[in-house]
């Protein structure tokens, strides 16, 4: 009997190349687009924004907002929570380097 073979898709099931994850890696640092480009916008004015600010500027849920905060700042964003009288404002110090490269190594 013989054997048959299916064709491969060349999409999305092929493996990543080197290249290619060299190229994720220094994407992960570049600024998000979307809303998540949108909050980093309002994280780095002067006055930061509270966290009902970036509800109304993206249309998400509180805890998404959170979360969002969260992901920026794994991905390497500096950002602090500064309180001043009634409001509670998250701004951007600056960006700091990837957790990998910041390793010593040894």
């Amino acid at each position: 009997m013989a054997r048959t073979t299916k064709a491969r898709p060349h999409s999305s099931q092929t493996a990543t190349t080197p290249s290619a994850a060299a190229s994720l890696q220094a994407s992960s640092m570049a600024r998000p687009a979307g809303k998540l480009g949108i909050i980093i916008d309002r994280l780095a004015a002067k006055s930061g924004a509270t966290a009902d600010e970036l509800v109304e500027a993206t249309g998400w849920q509180r805890h998404s907002v959170l979360g969002a905060l969260s992901r920026l700042k794994s991905r390497g964003f500096t950002f602090q929570l500064d309180a001043h009288a009634d409001r509670k404002a998250y701004r951007l110090v600056g960006a700091a380097k990837p957790a990998t490269l910041s390793r010593a190594r040894g």
